[in-house]
């Protein structure tokens, strides 16, 4: 079913579209091949990554639900299309670090790959054309993006993810070295709760092989690394859940 043709589009971000779901409450989250980075400044198109973070979405997201943490996927769709649960989100980005690398190591001229001696969880305001920049805990509760209460619950939940990926990905032969996440407010039998939205996938995950520190996300198409389908296939295969070539060509070449 193309729910592209049939349903309303309600959002386009840089990586995915949102279309009005089948249900009330419900959206499709559609995976683009569009790759930016650098805060927009640099535009691409990663072949077949749409399919591949639909896919590893999906399998992150299911394996988070069994462990009991509240997430928006509901169910895939189609190679490129997901179900989600229709959320309120909070415009605050939510990076969680194990290891230095990217603006941490800029910021505090540290080493890139520096174990950290504990995780560290950061704020970010969820607004491109000012750059993403960080907050602290007093400029979210201080504009209203979320309380005091709701902040402690992301809090903890980003570090119970961040417990269980680091553990699943070292299962694989990968390190987590740092992640980004995104909540929203689900009313849910007249309870307002917190739940994991967005997506989770080598978009916006640093992911280095154990062994040889090879990058294996985005990075590579920031840093121009090269072989960045590559990567992004080898992180979907190590998880068991590489789609067929056939699936990954643009849907141009289709």
């Amino acid at each position: 079913m193309n729910f592209r043709i049939r349903r309303r589009r309600i959002f386009e971000g840089k990586a995915k579209v949102l279309f009005e779901g089948p249900e009330p409450g419900t959206l499709v989250q559609y995976f683009k091949d569009d790759a930016s980075a650098n805060n927009d400044q640099k535009r691409g198109v990663i072949r077949g990554k749409g399919v591949l973070n639909n896919r590893i979405s999906e399998y992150l997201m299911t394996r988070l639900g069994e462990i009991g943490v509240p997430t928006h996927f509901m169910k895939r769709l189609n190679m490129r299309e997901q179900l989600v649960r229709q959320v309120e989100i909070i415009p605050v980005k939510v990076v969680v670090r194990n290891v230095v690398a990217g603006s941490l190591s800029k910021r505090m001229g540290i080493p890139e790959g520096t174990v950290l001696p504990r995780s560290i969880v950061e704020f970010y305001f969820n607004k491109d054309e000012l750059g993403n920049p960080m907050v602290s805990d007093e400029h979210i509760t201080a504009f209203g993006w979320a309380s005091p209460q709701e902040i402690d619950e992301i809090m903890a939940l980003a570090l119970r993810v961040n417990d269980y990926l680091s553990g699943l990905f070292l299962g694989i032969g990968l390190r987590l070295v740092d992640f980004k996440l995104q909540f929203g407010r689900l009313w849910d039998n007249d309870e307002l709760r917190i739940i994991l939205a967005d997506e989770i996938s080598p978009d916006n995950c640093r992911l280095w092989d154990v062994k040889t520190n090879e990058k294996m996300d985005k990075d590579r198409f920031r840093c121009d690394l090269g072989r960045v389908e590559e990567a992004y296939q080898e992180v979907a295969r190590r998880l068991g859940i590489m789609p067929e070539a056939a699936s990954l060509k643009p849907e141009s070449e289709k």
